[in-house]
């Protein structure tokens, strides 16, 4: 049994969990009466603030992370705003991870409500996947009260890719022998890491599927994207090497934009980072990180690309500090207003742990 169980995934179980709608279902779940509502979490709609996530009842009218929110309250003016409660989250959070590390002590955690688990060798010697994605979410909802939805797959991406494929409170799977008929009509926009730039490429390619990329030469996609062009092939192909790390942690934290088209309009950029900062500086306090270099990436539109960073004595303490410093940089350190711009990014790096962040924030109050 367990040669067939095995044969049926490959040599690696992957489970990704994902919690849907997790900032807005806590606090549907926290406050009755906004459920079955338009909740969208992200602060005063009349300020330049970003939505951090909102329900599904609000994602019926086009809302979605990271939009502004000035946005989100014109496309659904019934909507119910509310500021973000960091702490909250983290401490729910916190109940999760502690949870799924009863099912295996191969967990990385990769934000606050998303999380790969290698379940190949498990606590319970369970050998199917399946079960064991159907008990965790059994679990989180008895002790949360609150929804995931679970991919099953040969390997990470493909479990990702899955777990966002019958939300909310579904299970998709992808065993070893069905990952092509899975990828065959999948947009390559789905691949992690193929963003608006690349799609664009690939979209005067004619690829629109990872079927069709799939039938490109590898010499060809090397020589369009470089190293890159080495991962859509293995991708298109299902193939992954990366492993379940449960001591991962991210060393920087950033958001970017490709836009519809190019702007010299220096006004219109320091909006548009205005909006990264926001959303940079929310992660930050999802995760509980801290960083004090900020680094801005532009890119032209003759698509040469810069980066220019500068290191701050003390870590941000709220996102216009973000957003000053950003934009001294597009004014000092960049042709902003002279050349053209197709791409903002914005990050924070040199990020520290939770627990080094709390010590940083001791010792600055002695």
């Amino acid at each position: 049994m367990r040669q067939k169980t095995s044969s049926f995934y490959g040599s690696k179980k992957i489970i990704h969990i994902d919690m849907d709608a997790f900032f807005a279902a806590v606090e549907q779940r926290d406050q009755p009466a906004l459920k079955g509502k338009p909740v969208i979490v992200g602060g005063n709609p009349q300020s330049r603030s970003v939505v951090s996530t909102c329900s599904y009842e609000a994602r019926k009218f086009g809302i979605h992370s990271a939009m502004p929110t000035a946005q989100a309250k014109r496309l659904c003016p019934q909507g119910i705003f509310l500021y973000p409660n960091f702490e909250k989250y983290r401490a729910v959070s916190k109940t999760i991870m502690s949870i799924l590390n009863t099912y295996t002590p191969l967990v990385e955690q990769v934000s606050l409500d998303e999380a790969y688990l290698d379940v190949t060798e498990n606590r319970f010697n369970i050998e199917d996947p399946v079960t064991l994605a159907k008990l965790i979410k059994q679990h989180i909802f008895a002790v949360t009260h609150l929804t995931a939805s679970a991919g099953v797959a040969p390997n990470m991406f493909l479990a990702k890719i899955a777990s966002d494929m019958k939300k909310p409170n579904g299970i998709t799977v992808v065993p070893l022998e069905k990952v092509p008929d899975f990828l065959r009509d999948l947009p390559v926009r789905k691949i992690p890491g193929v963003g608006p730039r690349t799609e664009e490429i690939l979209s005067k390619m004619n690829i629109k599927t990872c079927g069709e990329l799939k039938d490109v030469p590898f010499k060809s996609l090397c020589e369009k994207f470089g190293k890159w062009g080495m991962e859509l092939h293995r991708k298109a192909h299902g193939e992954e090497d990366r492993e379940v790390n449960p001591f991962w942690e991210r060393t920087q934290l950033s958001a970017e934009e490709t836009f519809a088209k190019d702007i010299t309009d220096i006004s219109w950029l320091k909006r548009k980072l205005a909006q990264l900062a926001e959303n940079v500086f929310h992660d930050l306090q999802q995760e509980g990180r801290t960083g004090k270099t900020i680094v801005l990436k532009v890119k032209y539109h003759d698509f040469e690309q810069i980066t220019r960073s500068k290191t701050l004595s003390l870590p941000p303490r709220d996102w216009y500090v973000l957003h000053e410093t950003a934009c001294d940089l597009l004014k000092k350190k960049t042709l902003a207003g002279k050349k053209p711009i197709r791409l903002l990014g914005l990050g924070v790096s040199g990020l520290k742990s939770p627990k080094e962040a709390a010590l940083t924030s001791q010792k600055e109050l002695f």
